[in-house]
């Protein structure tokens, strides 16, 4: 059974930082892309940054650029989002995404609140 988790979401003050953790199976990890999404209340989940198999490739939401990094290492199958200056509309719920097949596997999400 694969599985993909996240960790590292919580209450932060505007301006503060966070690093998301996804922990995914290897058989849909290592020569697959990843992505991180969101979703917040009342509205749809969406793309907040994708990197290749390999690393050395990576995309960005237009809101999170400058902001945001997401790297991975694939030697502890693991994808990570660091995320400085953070605002309150970066509050939602994170979803971690594998590639691996058209319709992707996802994880439960964690939340990540910015609020003073």
């Amino acid at each position: 059974q694969v599985q993909v988790v996240e960790s590292g979401g919580g209450l932060v003050q505007p301006g503060g930082s966070l690093r998301l953790s996804c922990a995914a199976s290897r058989s849909i990890f290592s020569l697959h892309a990843m992505g991180w999404y969101r979703q917040a209340p009342g509205k749809q989940r969406d793309v907040v940054a994708t990197i290749s198999s390999s690393g050395g490739s990576t995309s960005y939401a237009d809101a999170v650029k400058g902001r945001f990094t997401i790297s991975r290492d694939n030697a502890k199958n693991t994808v990570y989002l660091q995320m400085n200056n953070l605002k309150p509309e970066d509050t939602a719920v994170y979803y971690c995404k594998s590639f691996a097949t058209y319709s992707g596997y996802w994880g439960q999400g964690t939340q990540v609140t910015v609020s003073s």
